[in-house]
């Protein structure tokens, strides 16, 4: 806890690490540098969460952490160690939260997707042409009434409404009619804003109603520190929507901490060297474990 007894000023957040199997059955497990960089633009150190550890190591680590991200990235919604790390922190967060104990979450891209599908137990996701561009935000009357954007300065509430600041890369979204169908999901989110993609409409950002989850379709981290792909808006503005999505949600307003400081030290990703990836995939960095 800091001196102020506030806020917590040595936050440490947790990043859902992905795994993919190539058809000759190797498995990579890696993590984008980007959203490592994203959440130390606000001030948190961050630690890796591998893959297909005990519910009870997660447990551990969930008791340690100050909050969770789940990236983007190709991976079944359902089945992956993805989807099993998420739901275990996605389960620990709801229980926590209803003790008072606040712990957020901010998924993206696929994080969005995932949360959707943890809440309904249902996938809503539509093939759409999105896997390389820029869009406004088209914002919903909801908005009145958001957390994740109550502090945007409201002349930068206008940009994001003119400018294609909100980059997305990805084949699949969430269908706005399926999710305004489903009743838990529509209990359970708030849906601020959304983008129209040729026919279909799609869910672009949403918050839980009573709980601090928050997700983006588009990719915060993308404008300040991904390279290799044109669509991604690098100009101020975008900047500035890359920090003002960190430091809302590295809110320090959670209080989990290990037992010392060594043990955080042992888990967190400066252990481990990044590697420039641009001249062969999409992102910039990546790392490998």
């Amino acid at each position: 806890m800091s001196s102020s007894g506030v806020r917590n000023d040595k936050p440490i957040i947790g990043i859902v690490v992905l795994e993919k199997t190539s058809d000759d059955g190797i498995t990579t497990v890696y993590m984008s540098a980007s959203y490592v960089k994203f959440l130390e633009l606000a001030g948190a150190r961050v630690i890796p969460i591998m893959p297909n550890q005990s519910e009870e190591e997660y447990k551990k680590l969930f008791n340690s952490i100050n909050g969770i991200l789940l990236p983007g990235g190709p991976c079944k919604i359902a089945t992956s160690s993805y989807a099993r790390t998420a739901k275990i922190f996605y389960d620990l967060a709801i229980e926590a939260n209803q003790k008072g104990d606040y712990f957020p979450i901010w998924g993206t891209c696929l994080g969005l997707q995932h949360l959707a599908y943890l809440t309904s137990e249902v996938n809503l996701r539509i093939r759409t042409n999105t896997s390389g561009v820029s869009l406004p935000l088209t914002f919903t009357d909801e908005v009145k009434e958001s957390r994740m954007f109550k502090d945007f300065p409201a002349d930068f509430m206008e940009v994001l409404a003119t400018e294609p600041l909100a980059a997305h890369a990805h084949k699949y979204s969430v269908s706005a009619e399926l999710f305004n169908k489903n009743e838990k999901l529509k209990k359970f989110y708030r849906v601020l804003s959304t983008h129209h993609v040729g026919a279909d409409e799609i869910v672009a950002t949403f918050e839980a109603y009573d709980y601090p989850i928050y997700s983006t379709q588009w990719h915060p981290e993308k404008n300040a520190f991904e390279w290799m792909r044109n669509f991604i808006d690098h100009s101020p503005n975008g900047i500035k929507l890359t920090f003002y999505c960190a430091n809302f949600f590295v809110a320090r307003k959670n209080f989990h901490s290990f037992e010392c400081e060594a043990e955080a030290t042992k888990l967190l990703v400066f252990n481990h060297q990044s590697v420039y990836t641009g001249h062969k995939s999409g992102y910039t960095q990546l790392y490998y474990f």
